[in-house]
């Protein structure tokens, strides 16, 4: 005769409802680990040229850039150089000199800009180098027009002093200051040419370089050689 367990059903529904308590937290878990990403591969160029990898930051490439791929080789990030204090202000002063390059050629283009909506073709800066020059050209025949003048003046101070036979101290002291500020007007008016003369160098200077920078601006149609401009 058979002996019943009557525990034994109560027994398999403890077991039962212990499996299925525990279900979802294994879920669960499956699932994150399936979502989780792998880990990351580690790549850069050290200075000696080589190509190294390794499964986390590269100690040989503090001082510059690695990347960190993912299993399928795509690039997942970019690992910025560690920099010492005084990389950091190196690359702070490369920064600077830089923008300050930046804003010059920026200015320079600003400026050609400017220069071509004044001079759109090479005659019309042949034209205003010549008008520049002419004002100087006034201003020098001007002077010789006084140099003159003041040389007239010297030869009448001259005859007068004949009648002292050239001796200046013997001539009245109206005359000795005739001699002396017409001396000296003549000065001033030769160093004034002198001057003007360096001026014009000036100008023609500038246009030059005015010149040199619109030509290829200008093209080929508005390019051509212009009158040679008077020095």
């Amino acid at each position: 005769m058979r002996t019943r367990d009557h525990g034994k059903p109560a027994r398999l529904l403890a077991a039962a409802s212990l499996l299925l308590a525990g279900l979802p937290l294994y879920l669960a878990a499956h699932a994150q680990g399936k979502d989780a990403p792998a880990g990351g591969i580690y790549t850069c160029t050290d200075a000696r040229g080589r190509t190294l990898t390794a499964d986390r930051p590269i100690a040989d490439c503090n001082d510059r850039e690695q990347r960190e791929l993912s299993p399928s080789g795509l690039t997942r990030r970019k690992i910025e150089p560690t920099y010492s204090a005084r990389e950091m202000a190196e690359r702070e002063d490369r920064a600077r000199e830089a923008a300050v390059q930046a804003a010059k050629a920026t200015d320079e283009r600003r400026r050609e800009r400017a220069l071509l909506v004044r001079y759109p073709s090479a005659a019309s800066h042949q034209r205003e180098r010549n008008e520049a020059l002419s004002q100087v050209d006034a201003v020098i025949q001007a002077a010789q027009k006084r140099i003159a003048e003041l040389s007239e003046d010297r030869k009448k101070i001259d005859e007068e002093l004949e009648f002292y036979k050239k001796d200046t101290s013997k001539a009245p002291g109206a005359m000795r200051r005739k001699l002396e500020d017409n001396t000296q007007s003549l000065a001033v008016q030769n160093r004034f040419i002198a001057e003007q003369e360096e001026e014009k160098k000036r100008v023609n200077a500038r246009f030059d370089e005015e010149r040199a920078r619109l030509k290829p601006l200008w093209g080929p149609a508005s390019g051509g050689a212009a009158a040679a401009a008077p020095r």
